[in-house]
């Protein structure tokens, strides 16, 4: 059988567009065009009807209660911590997290792991191309450990340069945390191969897998990744969700993050005693009813499979980059050869966020700015890009409508 017409067989761009309510809506008069799919994806109806049904039916406090409606969200609450064992191929939900997101799943890391395993004159080892959520927090520890932060260098194509990363390797590395996928660029990382250089002079590695994690399959046992992190919002899931994989060893040594109920087995004025994995670093009430539509999110990616969207996403990049690079005086910022569908690009004498303004009277959402990658466009010397990023229901023809908008707005603007 033809792969090709099976798969589009199968994926049907029409019915998962009818899934996502935001879709038709107008924007300024015009058909919205939504491609800011790498700061957040919209919802698929069941993610919002999960919402919606768990306060419904269910909204109740879970994991302490006795009643009918505590066990009903308890056992909801918690099939999404197997859902999303299975999506990270974790070997146990005990080394399964739930945090706010990313952001809070470094701080985490970095506060408890990295504040007991750091000491005065270790090294700790990030990318030129991190997100500031993946900078700040190292830099706040190091400061005060005493410790150095180092930095992996990029090539012009937005690559790491694997060869430097080697040479920062040492005994004195503690921790190397890096981006999966980068967000500005796009460019996917051998993050495999630098988990096995790192461990080779017994370092830990944390992935960052925001925007990986919605596109690449993410098997961290395979990976061998110390800790992986990932947000709901980028998966199709809620705001205000997200994971935290670490290995079961880690997460056990590891001092708690926050204190409070539920993180704790039995409390006295003397001392405290603290709950078992993962609860041991989920202090009060959880965000329930986004945890619960997070399952859902999940479950509708494996439904239609990680592999056609994939192919499809592919298919929608190398459209628009062909596209893109035709228009005089624009340059794409982050040409890897391994890239997830995100496209960053600046235009000879034209500001960035001017491109993004008069999109938007077009009904096309695009980001604009330095995507809080601050030290990234220091690197390429510039300010910020327009940024385009492609989710499973966007199409060519609003590629086409991109690219129109592009040429009607830098008509306008040179």
């Amino acid at each position: 059988m033809n792969t090709n017409t099976e798969t589009n067989a199968v994926f049907d761009i029409n019915k998962i567009r009818e899934d996502f309510p935001l879709l038709t809506q107008m924007v300024n008069g015009k058909p919205l065009v939504y491609l800011d799919n790498a700061a957040t994806t919209q919802k698929p109806k069941v993610v919002l009807d999960a919402l919606n049904n768990y306060y419904l039916t269910t909204n109740a406090n879970i994991h302490r209660g006795a009643h009918y409606l505590a066990s009903k969200g308890t056992q909801e609450y918690e099939a999404t911590r197997e859902t999303v064992r299975q999506f990270l191929n974790a070997a146990s939900t005990e080394e399964v997290v739930f945090v706010r997101g990313v952001t809070e799943a470094i701080n985490l890391v970095a506060s408890t792991f990295g504040r007991q395993q750091l000491q005065a004159g270790d090294e700790v080892i990030i990318s030129t191309m991190e997100h500031h959520s993946n900078i700040v927090p190292w830099q706040l520890l190091c400061e005060e450990k005493g410790a150095h932060l180092k930095v992996i260098p990029i090539t012009d194509e937005g690559k790491l340069i694997i060869d430097e990363y080697e040479k920062l390797l040492n005994e004195k590395t503690k921790i190397v945390s890096i981006v999966h996928a980068s967000n500005s660029l796009g460019t996917v990382n051998p993050v495999k191969e630098m988990i096995a250089m790192a461990h080779k002079v017994g370092a830990k590695v944390l992935v960052d897998g925001a925007q990986a994690s919605v596109h690449l399959n993410i098997d961290v046992q395979d990976l061998n990744a110390d800790f992986y992190a990932f947000s709901g919002h980028k998966v199709y899931a809620p705001t205000g969700i997200g994971a935290l994989y670490g290995k079961k060893e880690l997460l056990e040594a590891m001092p708690p993050y926050h204190g409070g109920g539920e993180m704790i087995k039995d409390v006295t004025f003397e001392k405290t005693t603290f709950n078992d994995l993962p609860h041991k670093f989920e202090a009060g009430t959880p965000n329930i009813a986004d945890g619960i539509a997070f399952k859902q999110a999940l479950d509708y990616i494996a439904a239609i499979g990680k592999a056609k969207i994939a192919q499809y996403e592919e298919d929608l990049l190398q459209y628009a980059s062909a596209q893109l690079q035709e228009i005089e005086g624009l340059k794409i910022i982050g040409t890897a050869a391994n890239k997830v569908s995100v496209i960053s690009f600046i235009v000879e004498g034209v500001h960035h966020n001017d491109i993004g303004i008069l999109l938007d009277t077009e009904g096309i959402a695009i980001r604009t700015g330095h995507h809080c990658t601050q030290p990234l466009m220091n690197r390429f010397n510039i300010l910020g890009t327009s940024r385009v990023s492609f989710a499973m229901y966007n199409t060519k023809h609003e590629v086409d409508t991109l690219i129109k908008g592009l040429h009607k707005a830098l008509k306008m603007l040179r």
